[in-house]
């Protein structure tokens, strides 16, 4: 399964991608309008949160070949 996305991957571009990100940020907004209290979420929790989700992205993208 993963295989057959990372080839369908290799078919987007740069704009694709960052269109793909606004959509998720307005999805966001959506959601966070939709249950406001998810904003009473610890800040620490959030940026710990962040850190873990980007971390593999960010060695894969620079440190492998």
């Amino acid at each position: 399964m993963f295989q057959y996305l990372n080839e369908r991957i290799r078919c987007l571009t740069v704009i694709d991608i960052a269109l793909t990100k606004f959509a998720v940020f307005f999805s966001t907004l959506i959601i966070i309008k939709l249950f406001p209290q998810l904003l009473m979420i610890n800040f620490t929790v959030l940026i710990v949160l962040a850190l873990l989700c980007a971390s593999k992205p960010f060695h894969t993208f620079w440190f492998k070949s």
